[in-house]
């Protein structure tokens, strides 16, 4: 009778186990950078050089619908569920568009300011879904030359009634802020005031250049406020746009206006490895499960210096009020919450990386563009096709059969001579699969959904598909060349889970913004997460290393007199190690 007891029980648990597996597989899921109809931007019109580029996110949650801004669009895309997003052309719009805009949402109102040297009104909306915006103030008084108000941030205390506005990007200005006055329109209610500098000398992450290793005097910009627990935090964008280490800190005070205590554990949002680098200037905000979530600009820099996307990570406050966002595989597929999450690493879907460095074949290639380059997971090398026309081809071998669960197409604007987001652009591909690279099922086709230009597709498949071969086969985009950087694809691989890392040294320099770090290479790891904090359960902070680079290196964003907490990870198709044990200095 037990035996039998046991048997059933057993079964249930697999029954439930299975009916788990394809609810949560059903979830809505995101891979950054986002699937987001990215504007061909003129900014570099005049040199001809001609590029997608999103930059300078504000996510606004506005009656429980969601609103992007980003840095000249020509407009603004709306969504209900974070990831079908809508462009929308406002009736009302600046005629030089906008750069790095201020969005907030007070009741049932959006204000909408642009960055400007200049006097410029506040806009609003109580219909933002229609694209209809009003004036709510006409000319919001002009300040001194270099001033701004740039990079602008609206922020209204719900406990006092009070509005305030904080802005600033320059390497020779500070963070501003200063009150408004609701009574008159939203115009300044007194003088405004030095909010902080940076301090690069103490805070490691705040130094320039890649890896901080540039000697330029460095950049604050990207103001953002958030009050939580009666605390305040002012949050800014350092050290520059064009780095794998652009990052979010923030600081810490009592009032809305100061004084400021800067957070020892700052960077609060960075992404200096892996795919998609840098996470610095966007915006916190809540979603309608009251999950707070974290955007930051990720760096291309192929076409410009500033040629960007967006990313949005999961963020909160740990019960000390500590303000963290979690880039732990952050360009890797997550889960949209249906609900309040409990732990920070709840929307990973688990789904892991199989496309590392795998083997490609091309139906053609133009000069030496070649087809290996689009596995590689660096977004500045790319494939280009001989020519751009239906039918050319991109297939990807993982080496053995894996459970596919999601794939994402990164394009690449080489060469390009399109310079406005009309009804000629979008993209459309279809998606095949083989066990034997012989006989070829479709997955997707793209030609059969609403036509939108998507510079990121990300293609999360109803269910796993256990195959070897990956076919991208291309139908339009536009332009004169068919460029994509990287195929990336997710799901899982059966076998064993790698061995935690051993070896891990850790040794604080003589220069305590820097630290040495080496390990001992994992047998079959795809690649490493390395992770630290200020204490030992608070280790919010990744690099990622590729199994194939040195195990070692030099981290060079740590701040002086904090001690630092230490652990390293492997991954690899199939999954994630347990964490080494924790290592401290001082």
């Amino acid at each position: 009778m037990n035996s039998i007891l046991r048997l059933l029980l057993k079964n249930l648990f697999y029954v439930l186990l299975l009916c788990c597996s394809f609810s949560s597989f059903g979830q809505l899921t995101y891979c950054n950078p986002m699937d987001l109809g990215y504007r061909y931007n003129f900014e570099q019109m005049n040199e001809k050089i001609s590029y997608r580029s999103g930059a300078d996110p504000v996510i606004v949650n506005h009656k429980g619908e969601y609103y992007i801004f980003v840095t000249i669009s020509g407009g603004y895309w709306h969504s209900k569920d974070l990831s079908n997003w809508k462009f929308i052309t406002p009736d009302k719009w600046p005629f030089e568009d906008m750069c790095a805009p201020a969005a907030l949402s007070v009741n049932d109102t959006l204000f909408l300011f642009q960055s400007t040297f200049e006097q410029r009104p506040i806009l609003y909306s109580v219909e933002p879904e229609k694209g209809k915006l009003q004036f709510y103030n006409r000319w919001l008084p002009r300040l001194p030359k270099d001033i701004g108000p740039w990079d602008p941030a609206i922020f209204h205390d719900d406990d006092t009634d009070r509005w305030f506005m904080y802005w600033g990007s320059s390497n020779v200005y500070p963070i501003f802020g200063a009150e408004l006055d609701h009574k008159r329109r939203l115009t300044y209610a007194g003088p405004y005031q030095s909010m902080f500098w940076l301090d690069p000398w103490k805070h490691g992450w705040e130094r320039f250049g890649p890896n901080h290793a540039d000697l330029m005097k460095p950049f604050v910009e990207g103001a953002w406020m958030t009050k939580h627990n009666k605390k305040y935090y002012l949050q800014y964008g350092a050290p520059g746009t064009e780095y794998n280490v652009y990052a979010t800190g923030t600081y810490v005070g009592k009032d809305p206006l100061g004084p400021w205590e800067y957070a020892p554990y700052n960077p609060i949002s960075y992404k200096p490895g892996g795919f998609m680098n840098g996470a610095g200037h966007g915006n916190t905000f809540q979603d309608i499960h009251g999950n707070y979530w974290n955007t930051g600009t990720p760096w291309i820099g192929l076409n410009w210096a500033m040629e960007r996307r967006i990313a949005m990570f999961p963020a909160g406050f740990d019960s000390d009020d500590q303000m963290f966002a979690n880039t732990r595989f952050g360009d890797f597929p997550h889960y949209l919450p249906t609900q309040k999450w409990q732990n920070k690493d709840d929307l990973f879907t688990g789904w892991m990386l199989l496309s590392y460095k795998k083997p490609v074949t091309a139906s053609s290639t133009k000069d030496t563009l070649r087809a290996h380059l689009v596995t590689d997971e660096n977004p500045r090398t790319f494939w280009v096709a001989q020519h751009n026309k239906p039918g050319e081809w991109l297939t990807v071998d993982l080496q053995h059969e894996s459970d596919v669960k999601a794939i994402q197409i990164n394009y690449t604007d080489y060469k390009n001579n399109v310079y406005n987001s009309d009804s000629t652009v979008y993209t459309q591909f279809k998606l095949l699969h083989s066990k034997d690279g012989k006989r070829w099922e479709v997955l997707t086709d793209v030609s059969k959904e609403p036509k939108r230009d998507r510079a990121c597709a990300y293609v999360a498949l109803s269910q796993p598909v256990r195959t070897r071969y990956l076919r991208y086969e291309h139908i339009y985009t536009a332009g004169p060349h068919l460029a994509i950087s990287d195929v990336r694809i997710f799901g899982n691989t059966p076998g064993k889970l790698p061995a935690t890392p051993t070896g891990l040294s850790i040794v604080r320099q003589q220069d305590q913004r820097n630290v040495d770090i080496r390990w001992e290479k994992v047998p079959g790891a795809v690649g490493y997460n390395i992770r630290w904090g200020i204490a030992p359960d608070k280790l919010y902070q990744t690099y990622q290393i590729w199994a194939d680079q040195p195990t070692s290196l030099e981290l060079r964003a740590l701040s002086v007199e904090v001690p630092y907490f230490f652990a390293i990870e492997a991954f690899n198709e199939v999954g994630i190690s347990m964490l080494s044990p924790v290592k401290s200095i001082k």
